[in-house]
Parts: C-alpha cells; sequence; structure tokens
C-alpha cells in the first residue's frame, strides 16, 4: 500500500498514538495499525490491528 501512495505511518509528538488510532478508527474510513513507534493508516477496506 506504501509504494502505491495509499497508506501512511506517522506520529504527533505530544500525542499518544493509543489516541491517534482510536481517532482513525473512529473515521471509519480505512485501515488502522497502532505500533510502539507510529501509527499506520491505509485506504484499503476498514480493519484494525
Amino acid at each position: 500500500m506504501h509504494l502505491l501512495g495509499l497508506a501512511i505511518d506517522f506520529r504527533i509528538q505530544g500525542i499518544s498514538n493509543d489516541k491517534i488510532s482510536k481517532i482513525a478508527r473512529d473515521f471509519q474510513a480505512g485501515g488502522v495499525g497502532r505500533y510502539a513507534e507510529f501509527v499506520h493508516i491505509d485506504t484499503v477496506p476498514v480493519r484494525n490491528w
């Protein structure tokens, strides 16, 4: 997905990855993965890990 420009891994200083991933999941607009160092968001069907 990254190579196709359909995914991003990121973090925001001062905001926990738990909070970012919850906000992203609330949109129900794609895949959201929470990792220790970053949050992954992509544009494929809704799923979470």
